[in-house]
């Protein structure tokens, strides 16, 4: 039997010792897998640069003023704003990455005030005044002729179609062009284009014939 000293020890013992909250458990958990992540090739800078949401073409800017609370990708009409995964980076993760698989920005042009993803963003990460697809890049189409379909002679034109601001034409030979000065990497082109959607035409293909990509590494 456990004599009252014993007893009184063992009580003492429990009461004193540290406690673990949830917040701190959990702020553990996440730096484990980050530190496991690291071992497994993920980079605390960014690989790439991302595409950004209206606003968010400050890189520097936007990674030292964003909470994550994903607010932006809440409000956008479109669907078309996502988290960034660790992949892009320990630093970028979580923050505010364009997604033209799901969505294609219209810049809110039929919104007073402009983009709804900078009006929530509560920290000014994502910030500017009469923001225009006229006068804001996001970044800027690029055709993979090996997996477009045009090339192939389908008669596509999927992408030309979908373009609402004239950046995309058909070359004497049906197949997209892409004007560099008036595209501002809306993602429409990427959203509507069906090469994987009718099916694998060329081994290796794992994206879009058509995609978006930052101007920093057109």
């Amino acid at each position: 039997m456990m004599d009252k000293k014993t007893h009184d020890d063992t009580n003492h013992q429990g009461k004193g010792s540290p406690s673990i909250s949830r917040r701190e458990f959990t702020l553990g958990i996440v730096g484990s897998c980050a530190v496991l992540a690291l071992g497994c090739g993920a980079t605390f800078a960014p690989r790439s640069a991302l595409n950004r949401p209206p606003g968010g073409q400050d890189e520097t800017h936007l990674l030292s003023a964003c909470i994550h609370c994903e607010k932006c990708r809440e409000v956008c009409p479109q669907n078309a704003i996502a988290p960034a995964h660790l992949e892009d980076g320990i630093m970028c993760m979580r923050t505010p990455r364009m997604d033209f698989k799901a969505g294609w920005c219209n810049f809110c042009e039929d919104v007073e005030g402009g983009p709804r993803c900078i009006a929530a963003c509560p920290t000014l990460a994502l910030h500017g005044d009469n923001i225009t697809p006229q006068n804001t890049v996001i970044g800027v189409a690029r055709l993979v002729p090996e997996w477009c379909l045009a090339v192939r002679g389908t008669g596509c034109h999927s992408c030309v179609d979908a373009c609402p601001y004239g950046a995309l034409s058909l070359d004497e030979d049906h197949i997209p062009v892409v004007d560099e000065t008036i595209c501002n990497g809306c993602g429409a082109c990427e959203y509507s284009c069906i090469s994987l959607r009718t099916g694998i035409i060329t081994e290796g293909e794992t994206d879009r014939a058509i995609t978006v990509h930052p101007l920093e590494v057109r």
